[in-house]
């Protein structure tokens, strides 16, 4: 089972990130100080930390985090804050956090979140295709072709189907894609990513074949093959 080690001080939270996880399927662990924080991870394995940015007792997530790296740990982390300014976000990324998700968050989005970190980490150092069913992208000459024939994608299509090829069977929301492509925080207000979606599925799903790309209903996206 998928263990997963929260660290977070306030109480509340903590007990309803723990619930979502374990719903999820996640088995989870949950200390409220850094300094537990680090001990856990350094002696015990797991296969993500959800680290909150802020804790308290001397040792906050920047400081876990920046430890663990230069102890060598490579555990996928994601950085919880109430801190959303471009820098905080910055800094965070820039000391080894893998994600960065800022409060108040969605439980869905957290767990989609995991489950995309989870699954990087699972899939071999040396990707050098990506397969679905009859969709391959080869990614040393960036080339995409289903059933053989090959298909021309603009530049940011490419990189939205890398990501989705990257995390099949996996849902990915569009604040997830949007940042991941755009590098930008995502704005609710925007639909670029139905449209780019949209124009990526006619190149993709062609008529009389099997529909890859499918829309979750209040999550996102996911690629996968029937069944």
């Amino acid at each position: 089972m998928t263990r997963i080690l929260v660290i977070e001080d306030d109480a509340k939270p903590a007990l309803e990130i723990e619930a979502a996880l374990s719903d999820h399927g996640y088995a989870v662990e949950t200390v409220d100080t850094g300094r537990a924080g680090l001990l856990k991870a350094a002696t015990e394995s797991f296969d993500a930390i959800v680290l909150d940015r802020m804790l308290p007792g001397g040792m906050d997530g920047i400081a876990v985090l920046s430890t663990l790296r230069a102890m060598g740990n490579d555990m996928p982390v994601l950085v919880l804050s109430a801190l959303s300014a471009v820098d905080d976000r910055v800094r965070g990324l820039k000391a080894g956090g893998d994600d960065y998700l800022t409060k108040p968050f969605a439980f869905l989005e957290l767990t989609a979140r995991l489950d995309v970190l989870v699954h990087r980490r699972e899939m071999p150092e040396r990707v050098i295709k990506l397969r679905v069913e009859d969709l391959e992208m080869d990614l040393l000459t960036r080339k995409v072709s289903r059933a053989g024939q090959g298909i021309d994608l603009l530049p940011r299509e490419y990189k939205l189907l890398e990501y989705l090829l990257r995390n099949t069977g996996q849902i990915v929301t569009r604040a997830m894609m949007f940042e991941e492509v755009w590098h930008y925080r995502y704005d609710e207000q925007t639909n670029v990513i139905d449209v780019h979606l949209s124009k990526l599925r006619r190149k993709i799903d062609l008529p009389g074949m099997s529909q890859l790309i499918h829309t979750v209903r209040g999550s996102g996206y996911v690629l996968h093959a029937p069944g």
